[in-house]
């Protein structure tokens, strides 16, 4: 069985949080399992609507250019698996309640993260 993937994200940059799901969703398509752990403003990204995320793009833009949307990446690493945890504290820092996430999302605070990644590297992105 292949190493497990931990993620881990800071701040409500589009760019980083997309390129994430590109990872996550790499890592699991090679059957890894992959936990992203949204920390501070990152947990914009996994609300029903991520719009507050700072310099969105849109699907249909990224669609004209043949690259993956963040709709499409946020549904195909749910649906792959991925174990999406999102801060206690980020959720307050956003002004977001747990019925804001989308479902299958769960907030947990970062020493359960750790607890769960336990020896294996964490990828901050």
């Amino acid at each position: 069985m292949s190493t497990p993937m931990f993620l881990t994200l800071a701040d409500d940059s589009w760019q980083r949080v997309h390129y994430a799901l590109i990872v996550a969703a790499g890592g699991l398509s090679l059957g890894r399992k992959v936990t992203i752990f949204a920390g501070g403003r990152s947990v914009l990204a996994f609300a029903k609507d991520w719009s507050a995320l700072q310099d969105v793009r849109s699907d249909s833009e990224l669609a004209a250019q043949g690259v993956a949307g963040f709709s499409e990446l946020r549904e195909a690493v749910m649906e792959l698996g991925a174990d999406v945890m999102t801060c206690e504290t980020g959720l307050k820092l956003a002004s977001l309640s747990p019925a804001d996430l989308m479902d299958g999302v769960s907030v947990a605070g970062i020493v359960s993260f750790l607890e769960l990644a336990g020896d294996n590297s964490i990828l901050a992105l």
